[in-house]
């Protein structure tokens, strides 16, 4: 009787830790923009770009990437890319930043989805295909590149213009990350509403792509 009881016990209590485990919400991604306003080995605090606060802790395997301007030329096919697009009234994306990515970096974030630029925005990673000159529809100009970005379940056209930002990145050390630096900062925030950063984007001469 008393293993019974024993067993009955163990199982609610294993049952009710399941459930509370299972309760438990999952940490939200977030990704923050603003400038450095004081920064130790564990903790940034920072003004949002509306005015806003926040705090986030810094792991010791934070990842810090430079952002810097490339040319459009540096784009060719079997590139791997990341495509930050408005949607035209016509259904045309129409690119406003493309972040060329590095070797070491293909493959992350690949698929189309909705994009943090406002509505309408959207976000393809995928590896080009074919690069040409001229319009999609009635958008564009011979000046224009257009682009195949194939991911896994499909493809997308991109119409490139030529004030479209082009970037690129390489790792970068956290001496970069100093009071006064503009960044964007992507982690995770947690059901108490603290954030834990995962890795933070540096512009080379203050150039960051828009979000």
């Amino acid at each position: 009787m008393k293993r019974r009881m024993l067993l009955a016990l163990t199982g609610g209590l294993s049952l009710q830790a399941g459930l509370a485990t299972a309760q438990a919400p999952a940490p939200q991604r977030v990704r923050l923009r603003g400038r450095i306003d004081s920064i130790a080995a564990d903790k940034l605090d920072m003004t949002l770009r509306d005015g806003g606060k926040a705090s986030a802790t810094l792991p010791a395997n934070l990842r810090v990437t430079e952002m810097m301007p490339v040319k459009l030329s540096d784009i060719r096919e079997d590139s791997y890319i990341g495509v930050a697009a408005m949607s035209q009234p016509d259904g045309v994306l129409r690119a406003m930043q493309v972040v060329v990515f590095p070797a070491s970096s293909r493959g992350v974030g690949e698929g189309h989805y909705p994009w943090v630029m406002g509505e309408g925005s959207t976000m393809t990673n995928g590896t080009v295909g074919s690069m040409t000159n001229g319009t999609v529809g009635r958008v564009g100009s011979g000046q224009d590149v257009v682009l195949t970005v194939r991911y896994k379940d499909g493809e997308q056209r991109i119409l490139v213009p030529e004030d479209a930002s082009i970037l690129t990145f390489t790792p970068a050390s956290r001496d970069m990350l100093a009071p006064g630096t503009e960044i964007i900062l992507n982690g995770t925030r947690a059901a108490d509403g603290s954030i834990a950063a995962a890795s933070i984007n540096v512009g080379k001469d203050g150039v960051l792509p828009p979000s």
